[in-house]
C-alpha cells in the first residue's frame, strides 16, 4: 500500500484534475454522482501512474480542459461526471 505522503500527493493530483475538468468532487458526491469509495479508489489508481510528474506539469499549464489526458488512470471516471 502507498505511504501517506504518496496518497496525499495523488489525492491532490486527482482533485486538481477534476477541478481542471470543471468537477467539484465533494459536490458530485453530495449529488450522488460519485460515491466516496470511488474517490478513494481513484486516488489509489492514481498512485499507480508511471509519470505523476508529467501529470502535475500538464495540470500546471492549463486552467481548464475538456478531458483528462489519455494516460490518466481515472479518465473514464472523470468523463462519466460530465453532464
Amino acid at each position: 500500500m502507498a505511504d501517506r505522503d504518496t496518497l496525499k500527493k495523488h489525492a491532490d493530483l486527482f482533485d486538481r484534475m477534476a477541478a481542471t475538468l470543471g468537477h467539484d468532487l465533494e459536490e458530485s458526491a453530495l449529488k450522488g454522482q460519485l460515491r466516496i469509495d470511488e474517490i478513494s479508489d481513484a486516488v489509489l489508481a492514481c498512485t499507480g501512474c508511471s509519470n505523476p510528474a508529467h501529470c502535475s506539469e500538464w495540470l500546471g499549464t492549463r486552467d481548464t480542459a475538456l478531458q483528462a489526458p489519455q494516460y490518466c488512470r481515472n479518465r473514464a471516471l472523470l468523463d462519466r461526471l460530465h453532464p
